[in-house]
């Protein structure tokens, strides 16, 4: 952070002698697609604990839309994912993190299916479709566009058979708990019955990410960025949080939240036009509507702002009406929710924040820098994606991370139980603070319109460096407050995470990927062919 003296190891009053405890071999944060996933796999070898915030249905993971891309067709291959992964990483992913989760990608999707994802097929094998930056039609779904709905389901299900692990909901973690050697042995939190603290051998991140930053986003209310700012302050690195992927279309409807409409529909034939019915695309890029997102988002608030208009419009008029209410169930019942004939009337949308490339830097064995701690899924940093991600890949990213960690977690564990941390006492008590006490519902809100504005689709040094200084004083009369109430602490984890963000995006002096700077358009491999590294150093 630019002010140390603002800086919290941890949030709350601890006395772990006087506060409810609970052991586990194996702690995982977070249940979508890589938590679960993890907890499942640790399960093999050790007693596992799963924690959530809210309930096992809020993730990123269950309101996925489009699919999950993997080498299903004998006519493609791992040569071809690979390569277009590391295109639309723009020169930064990790060629051998890439490599490691295509290749890892078929095996664990047909794993799905002997579990009982009830993926769409095509004469008996897996249906595929095409997506915007994939040069062959490699993207699996599920009931149309419910895949991560149904990925879910079978993944709780799978959990809760499992006698080794045992599911918390509504909890809220608050930090990590380190010992004097600088290992992660736990975490405080709150659920119903008050402060809670869990003891674990090993601890999986799996937290998701952090559009709730941005005023408008596709991401659901529990997606603070807690896991990133919980990590920063006991100490782990962070990497690539400048890249914050906009997905180019969810629905705009004024004073309606946004919701996804997925690239999915590009992919099958929707055309994207302007407030005056012209496809407009190809005058940005070659591939017209299956373009990179970034490139698409980029080119919707241009023509948004040549044509003075609020929003863009997808069409699919052309499309069979019977076909699309199959195909796109959820999308459809969306649109008919506001009046919205897709047979006759265009859907309008608009770009919004959808997926935090950056997160904890974890290396192939989901380790972050911090012992005994591990990370999966959209917190994780792991190389993978470089400066923007390829559609679809993250579910596939969330699945192999999410074995391995449960892996890397659990291999050690020699007799499961017995998990041999020296429980020490922690005991803290943090400083009185007299300042003024803002309203953190009034700072959140106020929080996520500036980042929209001054970190949003484009930045230049200006509105970052005015973001700075309003977070910071925001952060004076927030982060030094103890409170005991989930939404305080969110606020206190955004004003960190979005800091952190702000002060990664003006280190990056180009253009890259999802982070395109207006005063450095163009990519400079000459200084940032590279990764942008944060850490607390507590």
């Amino acid at each position: 952070m630019t002010d140390q003296t603002e800086f919290r190891r941890y949030l709350v009053a601890i006395d772990s002698i006087s506060t409810h405890q609970l052991f586990t071999d194996c702690l995982v944060i977070g249940a979508g697609i890589a938590g679960l996933r993890a907890a499942i796999e640790a399960a093999e070898h050790c007693n596992v604990i799963v924690v959530c915030k809210g309930s096992l249905q809020d993730s990123n993971t269950w309101l996925a839309q489009g699919g999950i891309a993997s080498v299903l067709d004998e006519t493609d291959s791992f040569e071809s994912h690979i390569v277009d992964t590391l295109n639309t990483g723009c020169g930064i992913s990790d060629k051998e993190i890439v490599d490691l989760v295509v290749r890892q990608g078929p095996r664990l999707i047909e794993q799905l299916l002997r579990w009982g994802t009830d993926f769409d097929l095509t004469d008996g094998h897996i249906a595929t479709t095409l997506e915007g930056g994939h040069s062959h039609a490699r993207v699996a779904h599920a009931h149309g566009d419910e895949t991560g709905r149904i990925i879910t389901e079978v993944l709780i299900k799978k959990a809760r058979q499992n006698p080794n692990i045992k599911i918390v909901e509504n909890f809220c973690g608050v930090d990590l708990l380190s010992n004097d050697d600088n290992k992660c042995i736990g975490i405080i939190g709150q659920d119903k019955r008050g402060p809670q603290i869990i003891w674990a051998t090993n601890t999986i991140l799996a937290t998701g990410g952090a559009g709730q930053l941005y005023r408008e986003t596709t991401n659901p209310e529990i997606a603070t960025g807690d896991g990133i700012a919980i990590a920063y302050r006991a100490g782990a690195v962070l990497q690539d949080l400048e890249f914050m992927q906009f997905h180019p279309t969810t629905l705009y409807v004024a004073g309606a939240s946004r919701a996804l409409v997925t690239e999915t529909l590009r992919g099958e034939g929707a055309i994207l036009r302007d407030s005056r019915g012209r496809a407009f695309m190809k005058d940005y890029h070659e591939s017209a509507e299956l373009a990179p997102r970034d490139i698409v988002s980029r080119a919707i608030l241009a023509q948004m702002l040549k044509t003075k208009s609020t929003n863009v419009y997808l069409d699919v008029r052309h499309f069979k009406r019977e076909h699309f209410a199959k195909r796109f169930p959820t999308i459809s019942e969306l649109c008919e929710s506001f009046g919205i004939d897709v047979s006759q009337n265009l859907i309008p949308v608009r770009p919004s924040a959808h997926y935090m490339i950056g997160g904890v830097k974890t290396d192939a064995k989901a380790a972050t820098s911090i012992k005994n701690l591990y990370a999966c899924g959209e917190i994780a940093a792991t190389g993978l994606h470089g400066a923007n991600r390829l559609g679809s890949n993250s579910l596939l990213e969330g699945l192999v991370f999410g074995k391995i960690a449960g892996q890397s977690a659990s291999q050690h564990i020699k007799k499961p139980g017995d998990s041999g941390i020296k429980h020490q006492r922690i005991k803290h008590q943090p400083t009185y603070s007299n300042r003024t006490l803002l309203n953190t519902s009034d700072v959140r809100n106020s929080l996520r319109a500036l980042m929209w504005r001054n970190v949003g689709i484009t930045r230049k040094a200006q509105l970052l460096t005015e973001a700075q200084e309003i977070i910071g004083f925001w952060q004076r009369y927030v982060m030094d407050k103890t409170f005991d109430q989930p939404q305080d602490w969110e606020c206190q984890n955004m004003l960190t995470v979005a800091l952190l963000m702000t002060q990664a995006a003006q280190m990056r002096k180009e253009s890259r990927g999802v982070h395109h700077r207006s005063d450095f358009t163009n990519i400079n491999d000459k200084n940032f062919k590279k990764h942008i590294e944060i850490t607390s150093g507590k």
